[in-house]
């Protein structure tokens, strides 16, 4: 009898075996084996790439005995899908030829087919036959996080031009955020289609928003997307989104993703009853020494005891010069913790 899945478990905020852990970028750069088979070979090609993808996919979780595989893409996969003239530029990031600034823009972006992307069907299934009682997640980015790449051209910190559309040209804005819903949403379902157990839902910028205008201009549209894929458990995850916790779970996300900074048993009062947590150790402290690391491991998990499920993973992707090693040993001591508490009674 195949053991249950801990992953799963806690996604649904029940008491697995043992805490369940994977890490956000846990397959790429920091892994020898990574660099090796990608080598020479462009980002966005290497995401279109089934037996790549599958491999790629497959080295963290041989490595590290994660208890759940991470579907190996980028978020602007969707988007060069479907047409629009981008590039990942090594060292910077997703760059856009032509910005999406007015209604022009928007009415000019090209539409989102499924059914061109029937490599990604591809390696999602092979992974799902490969990893066997392991889960695999699917990903997508969320749409702030696509508008804000489209609008801007690039990565940005400020977001000032992507916050100039939204608070100046709300209709716009509205126009660009359901377009990019719908393709967010699409691809999930792809992934999950093609037999992805559980999803996550980037948005790596939307901690740039305060409260009010998340819940405005933004919440809308990640709940269309979450709404699309309802059947597994929803992952919803931001970076310095400390204030926004509660509404990325009222967004529809089974599962709140927590950066470093907030702690998980001030997360869980913050996110409020019915979800899991996932997180949320600072991905810098795997360079200190092992005593250090171990002590901000044991510190997770105690925050986490309130949780109703909790997830362990970083509070933001791997380092590209992490030790794999180290993150093998987290996982170790994570499992060897033992049974998580038991969630709060009702």
């Amino acid at each position: 009898m195949t053991e249950p899945s801990a992953f799963l478990a806690a996604c649904r905020g029940e008491t697995p075996a043992h805490t369940p852990v994977w890490f956000m970028r846990q397959a790429g750069r920091s892994l020898p084996e990574y660099r090796k088979v990608r080598e020479g070979i462009p980002m966005l090609a290497s995401c279109r790439m089934p037996d790549l993808v599958a491999e790629i996919t497959l080295q963290p979780v041989r490595r590290y005995g994660v208890d759940a595989a991470i579907f190996f893409s980028d978020i602007v996969v969707p988007l060069h899908a479907a047409g629009i003239d981008l590039d990942i530029v090594p060292g910077t990031g997703p760059v856009i030829a032509n910005p999406i600034r007015t209604q022009a823009d928007v009415d000019r972006m090209p539409r989102f087919d499924p059914a061109s992307v029937p490599d990604i069907a591809e390696a999602v299934c092979l992974l799902v036959k490969e990893l066997g009682p392991t889960p695999l997640i699917g990903f997508a980015g969320a749409p702030f996080t696509l508008a804000s790449y489209l609008v801007e051209g690039g990565p940005s910190k400020e977001q000032a031009r992507t916050k100039a559309l939204m608070y100046g040209q709300p209709l716009v804005w509205a126009a660009l955020m359901e377009r990019l819903a719908d393709i967010a949403a699409a691809y999930l379902r792809v992934q999950v289609d093609a037999g992805a157990q559980a999803v996550q839902l980037f948005d790596s910028w939307v901690g740039t928003l305060p409260l009010a205008d998340y819940e405005r201009y933004v919440q809308p549209w990640s709940a269309r997307v979450l709404a699309a894929v309802s059947d597994v458990p929803r992952i919803h995850f931001g970076v310095g989104t400390g204030e926004l916790l509660g509404a990325l779970g009222e967004a529809g996300a089974d599962v709140v993703g927590v950066d470093w900074r907030v702690p998980l048993d001030v997360a869980a009062k913050r996110v409020g009853p019915g979800k899991a947590l996932q997180g949320n150790l600072d991905p810098a402290i795997v360079f200190a020494p092992w005593p250090a690391v171990d002590d901000a491991v044991q510190r997770v998990l105690h925050a986490a005891e309130g949780a109703e499920g909790h997830i362990f993973n970083l509070g933001h992707g791997v380092l590209p010069n992490t030790d794999p090693g180290v993150l093998a040993e987290i996982v170790a001591t994570v499992h060897a913790a033992g049974r998580p508490t038991a969630k709060p009674s009702a």
